[in-house]
Formats: structure tokens, sequence, C-alpha cells
């Protein structure tokens, strides 16, 4: 009895050890919010460009290109869309009464959709040159089908590289942090498990 008191004496003080122990998640997460938020300002910027150039192009050109500029402005509405939800969201996000493993699973969570989308992407461009293919099928509807699959490719294309590069980005920054902290917080983590697991 007495073994198995100062068995889990010992245990505790451990786990209160670490926990005293500086791992900073809160700091790598407000990076990760803060590099998030710049992502939305490219992805915004593209966007009101695509859509102010859609405009101009829609409006002063004919055949595919016509309908190119077309797609450019109703994708990028849609995008601007996105840019401005995550924007407002950034911004008023807030890590009170967010514990350590709830702030590091946010982040996987953020990065693993960066690299869905990117397979998404990838979807994209493939419909883009589907449509490019069935324009040289249809005389009728030429025009609008390789118009809007130029589009959708160089669309695709864009988001492609933007959500590799913003996964790339956030991937790097959590294995970071975790090679430099690695220790303190992965022992944090094991021996919340085997608090939990203590039974007096």
């Amino acid at each position: 009895m007495k073994k198995s008191f100062f068995a889990t004496l010992f245990i505790l003080l451990a786990v209160s050890a670490v926990f005293g122990q500086q791992t900073d998640v809160s700091g790598f997460y407000q990076t990760s919010i803060k590099t998030n938020t710049t992502g939305m300002y490219v992805l915004g910027g593209w966007a009101i460009a695509n859509i102010a150039g859609g405009a101009v192009g829609w409006a002063n050109s004919g055949g595919s290109t016509k309908y190119f500029h077309q797609m450019n402005l109703f994708w990028n509405t849609v995008n601007l869309g996105i840019a401005g939800f995550a924007f407002y969201n950034n911004l008023n996000s807030s890590i009170s009464g967010l514990t350590d493993s709830m702030m590091m699973q946010k982040h996987i969570k953020t990065e693993n959709l960066y690299l869905i989308n990117a397979g998404l992407d990838l979807i994209y461009i493939g419909t883009g040159f589907f449509l490019k293919h069935l324009s040289t099928n249809s005389p009728k509807r030429k025009d609008i089908l390789f118009g809007y699959g130029n589009s959708v490719v160089v669309q695709g294309g864009f988001l492609l590289v933007f959500d590799l590069i913003m996964w790339g980005v956030q991937h790097n920054h959590r294995l970071d942090f975790l090679a430099n902290a690695s220790f303190s917080f992965q022992q944090n983590l094991d021996f919340k498990e085997i608090a939990l697991n203590i039974r007096f």
C-alpha cells in the first residue's frame, strides 16, 4: 500500500514538473493563425485581381476569351468569399480556454485541410482539360467550353500551388516546433495519459 502511494506521489510530482515547463504552444498556435491570415490576404488579393480583370475582359472580348474572363470572375467571387470568411474567423479566434493539445489538433486540422484542398485542385485542373477536350467535339459550344476549361486550369493551378505552399509552411512550422520542444510537449501528453489512469 505504501509502495503504491509513493509510486503515485512520484508520478504526480513528475506530472507537475513537466506541466511547469514552458512549451509555448500558444505562441506556436498564434504564429499558425498569423500564417493562415497572410495566406488569406494572398488568396483575397488574387480573387480581387481576377474579379476586376474578369469584368473588364468579359465586357471587352469575344469568343473563348470572353468566357475565360467570365469564369475567372465567377470562380474568384467564391474565392473572395472563402478568404473573407477565413480572415474574419482568424481575426476573431481566441486561444483562451484551449489546452495545448486542442491548439495542436486545430493546427493539424488546418494543415490537413490544405493537403485535401490540393487534391481537389488536381481534380479542378483535370476538369478544365476535360472541358477543353469536349470543346473539340461540340462546335456550337466550343467557345464556352474552351474558355471555361482554360479558366478552370489556370484557377486550379494557382490554388494547387497556393495550397501546397501553405501546407508546406504549416507542416514545417509544426515539425520545427516539435523538434525544439518535443521532450516537454510529448512528455506532457504522456504524463496526462498516466495521470488519467492512476487508481488509488
